[in-house]
């Protein structure tokens, strides 16, 4: 796992592609995968993540961790976000129904999203819970199909800080479903520590609460 003290003082940090090529060749010319920890730096870590145009771009953590925070703040460029899908639907109609009788019409209108913005071509970064499975894989055959780079970036708090967002934003999950995030997403930090990532991830970085602060921009290049 690539820790150099290199990125300290870097402004940005440029993500490496993959290399362009027929598919047949891509999968022997495929690099392994490479993992950038910016983590205990003390936010002396990149102000800027820029990944190449054909590229994917996955944000999973624990609920409350400041995904969407990071997202609205840094995200330059298509970004698709269920809580900004959610956020529509519940300013029409929260008043008038809980949300358990309209969570999937949230689902179909997120998932319409992706697919639009996937179907453009250009660079797209997407809000994951971590426990839609089938999300990712949809995700890394479209960034193989286009030439690209399905990247993680895995947003490291503890459960106590993710709590408190979620309390911040006066939205939380049941304890249930919070221990199953909190195992799903311990389970995917071990394996990425050890340079094991996610089928047809590509890269990915990881980031704790300060690097995630410093963090002013998430693009693309051209």
């Amino acid at each position: 796992m690539n820790r150099t003290s290199a990125y300290a003082t870097n402004a940005g940090l440029a993500m490496p592609e993959q290399p362009s090529a027929a598919a047949h060749e891509r999968c022997a010319a495929r690099p392994a995968p490479v993992v950038r920890d910016l983590r205990d730096r003390a936010g002396r870590s990149p102000h800027a993540l820029l990944f190449g145009p054909r590229d994917l771009v996955v944000i999973t953590g624990l609920p409350g961790s400041g995904k969407s925070t990071l997202m609205h703040r840094a995200v330059t460029g298509h970004r698709i976000d269920s809580q900004d899908t959610r956020d529509h639907f519940d300013a029409r109609v929260a008043r008038r129904l809980p949300y358990a009788l309209y969570r999937p019409l949230v689902r179909l209108a997120h998932y319409a999203g992706l697919r639009r913005a996937l179907r453009t071509g250009e660079g797209v970064v997407v809000h994951d819970c971590g426990t839609q499975a089938w999300v990712r894989a949809w995700l890394a055959r479209e960034a193989r199909r286009r030439g690209g780079t399905l990247h993680l970036l895995l947003l490291d708090v503890t459960p106590g800080t993710a709590r408190q967002g979620q309390r911040e934003r006066g939205r939380g999950v049941s304890r249930y479903a919070f221990r199953r995030h909190r195992r799903t997403t311990a389970r995917l930090l071990r394996a990425v520590e050890k340079g094991e990532l996610p089928a047809g991830c590509g890269a990915a970085v990881l980031l704790d609460r300060d690097a995630a602060d410093v963090l002013n921009r998430i693009g693309f290049t051209r």
